[in-house]
């Protein structure tokens, strides 16, 4: 997958914007950027799209700045020149799509059936847009066309909100979804750039959905271990469950048969995504990593350690 789809998949969602002054381009760009969404698909549905672009690459270049709604291949020339990092089409145009190859620009084109995704396919790519999402029939319409087009992904925008995101993310065929929840026009007009990024944050926070997953007790050996775990047990009804390295009393209690991780124990966190939790951390956040704790499975890493303790206690994320 290219580079910068990648980034986008970290990243999960891709808010679509609207400008409508080129004034607001900057300011919309920082507040993205602190709400934890570095990134953004600025639609070429005005006059001023052109210039937003170029002011959000040369001010604030952490953010991924694409045009959405390239219809010509003279807009795609001037996106990409004012500092567009991809382009976004509704449809699937073939003149359009051919030119952006041919000129070695990053286009996702839209798709809505399977004829529009075997143009895709026979013009090279592996990442389409589909739209609009929840009118041509959401995610059972992707489901079903990844069936027949197993090596295709997709970027679903249109009908995307806080409360079907997750659903479509969970979904491995899709790398983020395009939505416009947390940016909308009148926000952008009114200059509420406080209340955007804080929108940002919700949406990160809530498509990463942090849960208390349990908490770890160090013993010194599997003896003890057996008698903490088996007292949690006795005492409330857990269900005892013995594993090689630790024994869990319910599903809350891991007490490990050995010393651990963690002055007092560790505490585990469950995310939705581990890869896309570990850069909203890191990167809005501070967060450091022990990238040596990580559980790799499939190329995606599972669990991993905060290199901080916390009230004496280890914390790792947990798919």
């Amino acid at each position: 997958m290219n580079e910068v789809l990648q980034k986008l998949s970290a990243i999960g969602i891709v808010p679509v914007v609207v400008i409508n002054d080129v004034e607001k381009a900057v300011p919309l760009a920082k507040a993205l950027v602190a709400g934890g969404i570095p990134c953004a698909e600025v639609t070429f549905r005005t006059a001023e799209a052109e210039e937003a672009i170029r002011r959000m690459a040369k001010e604030v270049p952490e953010l991924i700045v694409g045009a959405g709604t390239v219809l010509t291949t003279e807009q795609a020339d001037r996106a990409i020149a004012a500092g567009s990092q991809f382009l976004v089409s509704p449809g699937f145009n073939r003149k359009v799509v051919d030119y952006c190859i041919e000129k070695g620009y990053l286009i996702t084109p839209g798709t809505s059936r399977p004829s529009d995704v075997e143009q895709a396919i026979e013009a090279g790519l592996d990442v389409v847009k589909f739209f609009p999402a929840e009118a041509a029939g959401g995610l059972p319409m992707i489901k079903a066309m990844c069936g027949p087009y197993t090596n295709v992904k997709f970027m679903p925008t249109g009908g995307i909100n806080a409360d079907n995101l997750n659903s479509y993310l969970a979904f491995d065929k899709i790398i983020c979804c395009g939505g416009s929840w947390m940016v909308k026009s009148s926000l952008i007009d009114n200059g509420e750039f406080d209340k955007i990024t804080q929108l940002c944050r919700e949406a990160v926070e809530k498509m990463l959905g942090f849960t208390f997953a349990h908490v770890g007790i160090n013993s010194e050996d599997e003896a003890v271990a057996a008698k903490t775990a088996g007292r949690f047990c006795e005492i409330f009804g857990f269900d005892y469950d013995e594993h090689k390295s630790a024994i869990f009393a319910g599903k809350g209690i891991e007490v490990r048969k050995q010393m651990f991780l963690g002055k007092l124990g560790h505490v585990a966190v469950k995310t939705n995504n581990v890869e896309r939790a570990i850069r909203y951390l890191r990167d809005v956040k501070g967060i450091e990593f022990d990238e040596s704790s990580a559980t790799v499975k499939n190329g995606k890493t599972t669990a991993i350690y905060l290199k901080e303790e916390i009230g004496g206690f280890a914390v790792h994320l947990l798919q």
